[in-house]
């Protein structure tokens, strides 16, 4: 499993980075990258203290484990200030809270984080045609989600994404040990989001195709 978006104690997660690291490395993971909520308020907080607890812990585990951060509930004119600082701290995935439809997230939110160049967009709810186009050309990857709630729209995500040829990614939104899944629980995820299994695949290589691109990045 390669899990680009979950939460630690810095935000509304349960867990501490290292024992997040360790569940998720004793359940199979291949890969994590800790994602926790950050604005204009904690982003100069959050992101060092994860990246200083990545840099201390990844000689000892055996997954690849990313620094990273999920702008949550910004005013779309600000995510792209946010995006760019959230990178300059040592983000390597950068996550745009969408506009999934359980929460009053702003319209336009969307837009804003694929124009800034974020990873991936989470949850994006009803996400607009216009949009699925705009995503497809700047390889912003949309989410499906295991969270409950947010996955509520993850079948609309999955048909759109599908048929306009936007990239996807399953991540699980984690915020308690619980939230973990294995590969094979994604992949019935990704089934029931009605993806065809000989495509489920490529959404797993898509994950890898993020990992290398963040890794890149200096």
């Amino acid at each position: 499993m390669i899990d680009l978006h979950t939460h630690s104690i810095f935000s509304d997660g349960e867990l501490i980075p290292f024992e997040l690291i360790r569940r998720a490395e004793a359940i199979g993971y291949k890969a994590l990258a800790i994602t926790d909520h950050i604005d204009s308020s904690n982003i100069d907080l959050i992101i060092p203290r994860v990246v200083k607890a990545i840099e201390k812990i990844r000689p000892a585990v055996s997954i690849e484990v990313l620094p990273g951060a999920e702008i949550t509930h910004a005013p779309p004119g600000l995510i792209p200030e946010l995006v760019r600082e959230a990178r300059k701290l040592g983000a390597k995935i950068v996550i745009v809270h969408g506009e999934t439809i359980v929460e009053p997230v702003k319209k336009g939110t969307n837009r804003a984080a694929i124009l800034a160049g974020a990873d991936i967009i989470s949850h994006p709810g009803l996400i607009s045609t216009e949009d699925l186009l705009l995503a497809k050309e700047k390889n912003v990857f949309l989410e499906i989600t295991s969270r409950k709630g947010h996955s509520l729209s993850n079948g609309y995500v999955a048909k759109e994404a599908l048929r306009f040829g936007v990239p996807l990614c399953i991540n699980t939104d984690s915020h308690s040990p619980s939230d973990l899944i294995t590969k094979e629980m994604a992949r019935q995820i990704l089934l029931a989001a009605g993806i065809d299994e000989n495509r489920i695949d490529s959404v797993f290589e898509n994950s890898k195709s993020l990992i290398e691109k963040a890794l890149r990045r200096t």
